[in-house]
């Protein structure tokens, strides 16, 4: 068997490599390059490799590996095939063939290699029933996993299933714990058999170890299809890195959980997941207690004595309203179950309380979770030692340093219709007495029809008009009635958000604070600055410079800041937190997970 290479150029190197480790390789190329159709015969695996050299190798470069082609495609015949090409002195340069001799593969790697191709060619051939983009990229990553490495078994050696491959079953069978679904991977044992069955479970375990690491870091929603507002962008696991990770680790098993998020609040997420899965029998078990009007303590509900019962509450023996009555013993012990539930402890019994009494909270809070777990997937793995972090459902910032909060203050987010994008950045500086320069959607949307009402508008408020042809940019000066406060912080963005100070600041007395056209208004924030600040820059100082024109003040280094949305976490006692999914991300995080 032998290669016919007519004059060939180095263009033509690629076209030749790719002949020589595909089936029906053998080609031939004209003096231009390009490919003609003379094909010899095809290679097997037992057969040699035939190899062009110059009969005189001239001094340029040897190529020794195989450039880049599609190893997914069926056809794939062996791409570790030994290959030297050089470019011959000139057209005419005698030339000479030297043959290798190449192993053939094993039963075991003939099979990988046969289901890798069946594989990746059955959903090529089926388009309109290919699974997600996701699936078939994985299909095709292990396909180019395994020719890269000859087809040779990760999980089996001797044809026995290894260590590692029974580790890392044992953590993809307890996947839900981690708020993840594999079941789609279809394995739930190691067979034994022959080569075929054992090169099919082996590609069955690697695409299931691959698709948990690829959820477990963040690959199972893309966060810009819940919202155009979230850019954060998770660190998706790369399928050889894992496949080579977790089957070169003493314990399989910890190395593919270590997928999932490294934060402390995630962690404790899943116990919390763990406990209300404990708990949901005996919950759902429980009488159901009809809907109706909060009550509150003094009130008197046919219902209450179903609650007294349920807490194991006696009427008083002197009562003649039939324990009906909704007093401070009530009351107490529905705090208490509100509080153990993540629930606002006001005593008061909501339509909450009910659901979570009856049995129906349990199931949805179980997937409140899961979506804020998942919620967390999307967040840097690094947080920074030093950080700023707002969490927009629970209204508050927060400076952790070392993992210790060392700040926490009210702040006040957008409105449902001009929300708080989420994201991360770092901060670099902050501006005391800022200018405000309004977002053209704000001149738009609100200042120019209050104009056409009053020509008198700006003038009244201080704002700074600069028209251009048919363009209008305003700004608003330093002072007591500027938008922005005395100071705001700057980490930039695409969205064009920051921390800032607000002259509204009887705003912050409320217990919903979303107010804003999107940036974060912050409680206290000269306060925060001298926590950012270096040491030198106490608040003292910083407020010596207000009214003095604008004025930038640089931090000792970059924090990162993360504007998030957690409408489940745990507090410092431990307890679960549970706050209103303002913008609806949650209902749609749930949805997108099948909850």
């Amino acid at each position: 068997m032998s290669i016919w290479v007519r004059g060939w150029k180095w263009a033509s190197m690629s076209f030749l490599a790719a002949a020589l480790a595909a089936s029906g390789a053998i080609a031939s190329t004209s003096a231009d390059g390009t490919a003609v159709p003379e094909v010899a015969a095809a290679l097997s695996g037992q057969d040699p490799v035939y190899v062009v050299v110059p009969a005189d190798p001239p001094a340029p470069p040897v190529f020794s590996q195989l450039p880049e082609f599609d190893v997914a495609a069926p056809q794939i015949e062996h791409a570790k095939a030994p290959l030297i090409v050089e470019a011959p002195a000139a057209a005419d340069a005698p030339l000479m063939v030297e043959a290798f001799a190449r192993p053939p593969l094993s039963p075991l790697s003939a099979a990988l290699r046969a289901a890798a191709a069946v594989s990746v060619t059955a959903i090529r051939a089926n388009p309109g029933q290919t699974p997600a983009a996701s699936w078939r990229r994985e299909r095709e990553a292990l396909a180019a996993f395994y020719a890269s490495r000859d087809f040779e078994p990760l999980w089996l050696r001797d044809g026995a299933w290894t260590p590692a491959a029974r580790s890392a079953l044992r953590r993809l069978e307890r996947a839900r714990d981690d708020g993840l679904d594999v079941s789609q991977y279809l394995i739930s044992a190691l067979p034994e058999g022959d080569p075929e069955v054992l090169a099919g479970a082996e590609l069955q375990l690697s695409h299931a170890i691959v698709g948990y690491a690829r959820q477990a870091s963040g690959g199972r929603i893309d966060p810009r299809s819940i919202s155009v507002l979230i850019t954060a962008r998770p660190e998706v696991a790369d399928p050889a890195f894992v496949l080579t990770s977790v089957s070169s680790s003493p314990s399989a098993g910890d190395a593919l959980r270590a997928f999932n998020p490294p934060h402390a609040q995630y962690r404790a997420l899943r116990e919390k997941l763990e406990e209300v899965r404990r708990e949901k029998p005996p919950i759902v078990a429980r009488a159901s207690i009809e809907p109706g009007p909060v009550l509150k303590i003094g009130m008197k509900d046919p219902r209450v004595p179903l609650i007294r019962a349920r807490f194991g509450i006696d009427a008083n023996e002197d009562a003649t309203d039939n324990g009906l009555v909704y007093d401070t013993r009530v009351a107490g012990r529905v705090a208490e179950f509100q509080r153990a539930n993540g629930l606002p402890a006001s005593g008061a019994l909501t339509a909450r309380t009910i659901s979570a009494l009856s049995g129906g909270e349990p199931a949805q809070l179980e997937g409140e979770i899961v979506a804020n777990m998942e919620r967390w997937r999307w967040l840097p793995r690094d947080l920074g030692a030093t950080r700023v972090e707002v969490n927009i459902p629970d209204f508050q910032v927060k400076v952790t340093k070392d993992e210790q909060v060392v700040h926490r203050a009210r702040v006040i987010v957008g409105k449902a219709e001009t929300q708080t994008p989420i994201f991360s950045d770092a901060m670099e500086y902050l501006v005391v007495n800022p200018y405000w320069n309004v977002p053209p959607s704000i001149i738009r949307k609100e200042m120019l029809p209050a104009y056409q009402k009053d020509p008198a508008y700006f003038t009244k408020r201080g704002y700074e008009v600069v028209q251009r042809g048919g363009n209008v940019s305003v700004r608003q000066p330093p002072g007591e009635r500027n938008a922005l406060g005395q100071i705001k912080f700057i980490f930039p963005n695409d969205h064009s958000v920051y921390l800032h100070d607000t002259p509204s600041r009887g705003l912050f007395a409320n217990a919903r604070r979303a107010y804003s056209h999107g940036c974060v208004r912050v409680d206290k924030p000269f306060a925060l600055a001298e926590v950012l600040l270096p040491a030198e820059w106490s608040e003292q100082r910083l407020r010596k410079l207000v009214g003095s024109g604008e004025k930038t003040v640089r931090l000792a280094s970059h924090i990162p800041v993360h504007l998030q949305y957690f409408t489940v976490f745990t507090d410092e006692a431990g307890q679960l937190q549970v706050r209103d999914d303002i913008y609806g991300h949650s209902r749609k995080v749930r949805t997108a997970l099948g909850l």
